[in-house]
């Protein structure tokens, strides 16, 4: 498809542009699934209802907080690069339960899908380091050749990381003892690596976004030549639902929504500076969703499965980051 006419089909959303006040910090939860946004310039985490966008909570954090992922277990990892620093919150309460320490610039995290481990990138260090998420502590450092940043697990055995912003190499881990990650190789990829994402269907497949052009690639782990496909404006963050994929092109102020092949099917506008994007469903309590937030304009948006946006909230002067997760 002509990449100009698949980017004229996108679509607009209203902004609602009321700045909640701090005073919500006591407000409850009420319940359900919330979209956490992290307020990088004011030390808060920011919960929303995915459904009605309304502000449900703002949980104070250490300051600077930029990455934010959630875990299947009830965990939210938080990482403060400026000051080596990591929170892990509790997503029932939404309160912070711990501060692990001893970082030198804690990046990305990757979760573990069937234990209670998160993997932080610290591209200070050059580390990927382990942390056990029920005794809040670091329990083993991999050493990388490079700068970690994204980072990706896939079934639970593999690892990836993109080492750098505009990485030169990936860095694969074995995860055969999965608190001791074990480097096992290190590639270069077809272009500078910003974003490195396993889909969802037993960790065969690799989305590989650009930190310097307008191009991602598809790997197989298992060996062979990537494909590589034109897409928006680097740098580019991939997330999945089932056979959809969805690009964050925040340069572009776009999501596109394509298919697992690569394939593109549409685009919907969101605000400038919309980098991150996380998908999560929980279909006993909300429906489910798609959250972007904006690096430049401090909103999160909300698009369907579809690539329809339902709304866009400004929650903060500046949300790098955001996840979905269970509260209450």
């Amino acid at each position: 498809m002509n990449r100009r006419s698949f980017l004229g089909t996108a679509l607009a959303a209203p902004v609602a542009l009321a700045l909640d006040p701090v005073s919500s910090l006591g407000a409850t939860t009420g319940g359900g699934v919330v979209a956490l946004a992290t307020a990088d310039l004011e030390s808060h985490v920011v919960a929303l209802d995915i459904t009605s966008g309304r502000v449900l909570k703002r949980i104070r954090t250490l300051e600077a907080p930029r990455s934010i992922e959630s875990s299947p277990f009830g965990h939210v990892v938080v990482a403060h690069t400026p000051i080596g620093a990591v929170s892990i919150l509790d997503a029932a309460t939404l309160t912070v339960r711990a501060v692990v320490r001893g970082l030198g610039e804690p990046r990305y995290t990757a979760m573990h899908p069937a234990g209670k481990l998160a993997y932080v990138t610290d591209s200070g260090r050059h580390e990927v380091v382990t942390v056990d998420l029920d005794r809040s502590r670091i329990i083993h450092r991999t050493r990388v050749p490079g700068p970690a940043r994204h980072v990706s697990v896939g079934a639970g055995t593999t690892l990836w990381t993109a080492l750098g912003s505009s990485a030169a190499r990936i860095a694969v881990l074995d995860l055969s003892d999965p608190r001791r990650p074990r480097l096992v190789r290190v590639f270069e990829p077809p272009f500078p690596a910003h974003d490195v994402v396993f889909a969802p269907d037993g960790g065969d497949r690799v989305w590989v976004t650009s930190g310097a052009r307008n191009a991602l690639a598809l790997y197989r782990i298992h060996g062979g030549v990537p494909r590589v496909f034109a897409t928006g404006a680097p740098p580019q963050h991939v997330a999945f639902s089932g056979s959809r994929v969805y690009v964050a092109c925040g340069r572009d102020g776009t999501v596109q929504r394509r298919g697992l092949d690569g394939a593109p099917v549409g685009a919907a506008r969101v605000p400038h500076g919309s980098y991150n994007v996380s998908f999560g469903s929980f279909p006993a309590f909300a429906r489910p969703a798609v959250v972007t937030p904006s690096l430049n304009e401090g909103t999160v948006t909300v698009l369907s499965p579809g690539g329809e946006v339902r709304f866009v909230r400004r929650v903060t002067r500046s949300a790098h980051d955001a996840c979905i997760a269970l509260a209450g």
